[in-house]
């Protein structure tokens, strides 16, 4: 039986050696829900967003009381084009639906690019593969683990 993408967070947290905390909860769908059944501060959730570039799809991390800058993204980038992916294109790429996916774009062999507020919040905070899992964990180790490119892709 394949690993659920949760167990792929779990163990490639485990192998780095990071401590993270996992809470079960009723399932939330928006980023305001989420923030309320942990108990946490909106910004500190590490929304994932798939997107289709030039090169190809892309996962890019906001915090979630922000929304991403696509004007920013493609002066940055130097593209002419940037769109989000369709639920079926999520699906296809993850195996998720949106709002369920960990902002570890290396899970799914998609470059991860990070907001840079994201820094802001000491911890982070995602679903992780479930709409009912969340993972708390150091906006640090976050880095040393996915390595995500830094920038400012946010509004």
């Amino acid at each position: 039986m394949p690993e659920s993408v949760f167990q792929r967070v779990e163990s490639l947290l485990s192998q780095h050696g990071i401590r993270f905390h996992v809470l079960r909860h009723e399932p939330v769908f928006t980023s305001e829900q989420a923030a309320r059944v942990r108990g946490t501060p909106l910004a500190s959730g590490a929304k994932a967003l798939i997107c289709k570039g030039e090169q190809g799809f892309v996962m890019f991390v906001v915090p979630a009381d922000r929304k991403l800058d696509s004007h920013a993204v493609r002066r940055a980038k130097g593209w002419k084009k940037l769109r989000f992916a369709t639920p079926d294109e999520v699906l296809e790429l993850t195996g998720l639906a949106p709002g369920s996916i960990p902002p570890l774009g290396s899970l799914f062999s998609l470059p991860t690019h990070c907001d840079q507020r994201l820094a802001e919040n000491e911890v982070i905070n995602f679903n992780a593969g479930d709409h009912g899992i969340s993972v708390s964990m150091r906006y640090a180790d976050y880095l040393q683990v996915e390595k995500p490119e830094l920038g400012a892709f946010a509004e």
